[in-house]
């Protein structure tokens, strides 16, 4: 009997304290997700291409998920394309690194041989 009349005194007072210190923070913190010195700068979106006939389009894995997560989708559109399309050329290419990592040598090679690009999970 007396390890319950402990066990509940116990669980009132946790009660009280969690309570006080719960009450007594009145103010609640809110964040800006602006940034604090200025806006980024914006950069136009890439003009459409009248045609995809006789182009390069590369098709680029970011790697997400690992480097055999699921590259079936790339080789699909690369068949869909040699069936329906075979005057555009495509190309599949898959980052070096981490996906957040800058890939000058990849966008080097993109804008001298490519005509478009497109960056995204292979699955």
């Amino acid at each position: 009997m007396m390890k319950k009349l402990w066990s509940f005194a116990l669980t009132i007072l946790l009660i009280a304290v969690c309570s006080a210190a719960y009450s007594s923070e009145k103010k609640i913190r809110v964040l800006n997700p602006t940034p604090p010195n200025r806006m980024v700068d914006r950069v136009p979106l890439t003009p459409r291409l009248d045609t995809l006939e006789g182009k390069t389009i590369f098709l680029v894995d970011i790697g997400w998920g690992g480097k055999d997560a699921a590259p079936s989708i790339y080789k699909e559109m690369k068949a869909w394309f040699a069936e329906n399309m075979p005057s555009v050329k495509i190309e599949t290419r898959g980052i070096k690194g981490f996906y957040m990592q800058d890939q000058p040598e990849l966008l080097k090679e993109i804008s001298e041989k490519g005509d478009a690009a497109m960056f995204g999970i292979a699955g």
